[in-house]
């Protein structure tokens, strides 16, 4: 049997995998009971736009305006922004294991995700994810969003890697499908325990000592 190809390239998502998500339902239930919002009538609107504004069609000024500020509201622009932003957090021993893989094991980092691009920003630069990814291929930079294909594709291209010597780790397992169908070594994360192990089943083992995380 042919032994399969090292790996020299990981993909990793960022919503579920290195942080939390930026502003998925959770987070918007929670700005609903926060700012008294109509719930159905927020999700309704939300739903109608966030795509365009996930591949970069609209700026968040217009998705607020479009999803929250229809109507005058008795909060500032400013507050809701601080607001979506803060729901942000990290795992941080997700982050060390994407740094390990570039600097223990040699591999080229690139993050694969849907993210709106202020909140893309944000999240980079706050948790210095710059410091360990090599490229992003974010849907609002990129215009494609998962589950279309060509945005792994692209990641591909941009990677200069063979599928074959690619790993992706990734929480939602229609992504991870998507991905193994080209060709892509895919890891559906779950824990973060769990995703050492796939790694190392590899030929990537991580050391768990220093960092502790629940996913």
């Amino acid at each position: 049997m042919k032994k399969p190809a090292a790996i020299t390239c990981a993909f990793l998502d960022i919503g579920g995998v290195l942080l939390t998500d930026g502003w998925n339902h959770h987070a918007r239930r929670r700005a609903v009971k926060n700012f008294k919002l109509d719930g159905s009538e927020t999700e309704a609107r939300h739903r109608l736009c966030f795509a365009a504004y996930e591949i970069g069609k609209l700026t968040l000024e217009e998705y607020l305006s479009t999803v929250i500020f229809y109507v005058k509201r008795s909060f500032t622009r400013a507050q809701f922004r601080h607001f979506m932003f803060a729901q942000s957090k990290p795992y941080p021993a997700m982050i060390d294991l994407a740094a390990q893989l570039k600097h223990r094991h040699g591999l080229k980092i690139a993050v694969v995700s849907n993210e709106a691009r202020e909140l893309n920003a944000y999240r980079i630069q706050k948790f210095g994810l710059d410091r360990c990814v090599d490229f992003f291929v974010s849907s609002c930079i990129v215009g494609l969003r998962k589950p279309d294909a060509d945005i792994f594709r692209l990641a591909l291209d941009l990677a200069q890697t063979p599928a074959g010597q690619v790993v992706y780790i990734e929480n939602t397992p229609m992504f991870v499908e998507i991905a193994a169908g080209l060709g892509i070594r895919s890891i559906l994360h779950s824990d973060y325990r769990a995703t050492c192990a796939q790694l190392a089943a590899l030929g990537l083992p991580i050391d768990q000592g220093v960092i502790r995380a629940s996913r």
